[in-house]
């Protein structure tokens, strides 16, 4: 069998989505390809959307901004991305295609091979910094790990409030502007940077100050062009130990690959890859 395997969003075109799975194909010594499949916001996305479903697509990634979007031309989602409200990869099996959500677990996979001595303390303080997608779907993980006190902070209390009623009666959740987030900061065992502030080409930007960190804390960045943001950078001169994004970009492929072969290829050894692979560009 050959897989046609792709991805949609936009743009996409510095995508390592690509690579990484032609990677895990070698891997698994299986045929096939993975492409890439841009449709421009200004085209009907509708239309382009049921050509790659009448081609011989086995499944395909999902990134911005169509993971909502997606969700209205797909037969079912998983428990997972219903309860996320957003698809990355989608699956054709049977004549069907169904929605999946790989980010959080992506995530939190990614989180325990770094620091896996942070799950042993279910009552760890954790601070998610920003409201949108990606910190819906960590914030999600995070409950499905166990972890009960989980803040969130953002510039639009509305968005943070919708983040928390996935919690339940057990959940211990507060919701802050950032500047109170700043002062702060110190109490956290992790602080979690959800946004793409710090991104390529406005490097030099951090969403909140970290004057306050604690040499403790743990501080992610789900960034990973650069590498290691500014975020991460002030972190470690202020002696916290960072974890750095593109290792979830790596774990979420893992999962999406072992959906649609049902193979599960190991990929710590793609880290350090995939490391070189985002410094060169």
């Amino acid at each position: 069998m050959k897989y046609e395997l792709g991805l949609i969003g936009y743009p996409i075109k510095q995508s390592l989505s690509p690579w990484i799975h032609q990677q895990f194909l070698i891997k698994a010594g299986l045929e096939g390809n993975y492409s890439m499949q841009e449709i421009n916001p200004d085209e009907s996305f509708g239309e382009e959307i049921e050509e790659i479903k009448s081609s011989r697509f086995d499944g395909f990634n999902v990134t911005v901004p169509y993971k909502k979007r997606i969700i209205n031309h797909l037969d079912q989602m998983d428990e997972d991305a219903q309860t996320i409200g957003a698809v990355n990869t989608v699956v054709h099996r049977d004549g069907e295609w169904t929605g999946h959500n790989t980010d959080w677990i992506g995530y939190i996979t990614s989180l325990k091979r770094h620091y896996p001595s942070i799950f042993q303390n279910k009552m760890s303080s954790i601070l998610l910094v920003g409201a949108g997608g990606a910190a819906r779907g960590i914030y999600y993980g995070l409950l499905k790990e166990g972890f009960i006190r989980i803040d969130i902070a953002n510039r639009t209390q509305s968005s943070a409030e919708a983040i928390a009623e996935l919690g339940d009666t057990t959940t211990q959740t507060s919701i802050m502007a950032l500047e109170s987030a700043e002062k702060r900061l110190g109490t956290y065992d992790l602080i979690i940077q959800t946004t793409n502030i710090g991104m390529k080409p406005n490097v030099s930007d951090t969403i909140i100050s970290l004057d306050q960190l604690h040499e403790n804390s743990i501080v992610s960045d789900i960034v990973y062009q650069p590498i290691k943001t500014e975020f991460l950078h002030q972190a470690s001169q202020q002696g916290a130990s960072i974890h750095y994004g593109h290792t979830m970009l790596l774990y979420q492929a893992q999962y999406a690959f072992e959906l649609w072969t049902s193979k599960k290829i190991p990929a710590d050894d793609m880290e350090e890859l995939l490391k070189h692979k985002l410094e060169g560009r």
